[in-house]
């Protein structure tokens, strides 16, 4: 397995051009394959990790293979480690975890990733759920918790980041949320 000091996205408006995206950039750089589906508004989302070198080869590929149909893509160098989890939706939290609530909701899956990191690395918080455009309507969902002020700060660090490409829908901060709000994640 490749060392995932970086991750790469990659979302395409045709699903048949997806699969061939994916099979030419997995063939030109030593990436591991995270995300590979089908995705809402019959886009196709692809995320892998690797080295920052490795992730740019295979977007560059990813990028001229797929033409006109890219939506958006992104390298995020230096991933912050707690984003990896999140995207795959292993997160587990005990009830000792559960603080306030954030939510970051942007316009795009690639968006959303770029919003987890930015979070994780400007507070103290818990990045528990990234939802990757499934059942969405191609958007991408953040939510984390932690202290009210690190909460605050993380939802106000990762709304800038995505709000500069204009991909912000919306934030929310509950500073004590109902303990049934976390229901599905404990």
């Amino acid at each position: 397995m490749s060392s995932k000091a970086a991750v790469g996205a990659i979302e395409l408006s045709s699903i048949g051009v997806g699969y061939q995206v994916q099979d030419d950039l997995l063939k030109s750089a030593n990436v591991d394959l995270l995300v590979a589906r089908t995705i809402c508004a019959g886009k196709y989302l692809i995320i892998v990790a690797g080295t920052v070198s490795d992730v740019e080869t295979a977007l560059d590929t990813a990028r001229a293979v797929g033409k006109d149909a890219v939506v958006d893509s992104l390298v995020v160098s230096n991933i912050h480690p707690a984003v990896f989890p999140a995207i795959t939706q292993s997160v587990v939290l005990s009830p000792e975890e559960i603080g306030a609530l954030g939510i970051v909701e942007t316009f795009s899956a690639s968006s959303a990733m770029v919003a987890a990191d930015v979070a994780a690395k400007a507070a103290s918080v818990t990045i528990f759920r990234l939802s990757l455009a499934m059942a969405m309507g191609g958007k991408g969902l953040l939510m984390m918790t932690g202290s009210v002020a690190d909460v605050e700060a993380a939802v106000d660090a990762a709304a800038a980041a995505v709000a500069e490409h204009g991909l912000l829908v919306s934030t929310t901060v509950i500073p004590r949320p109902s303990k049934e709000l976390f229901t599905d994640y404990i």
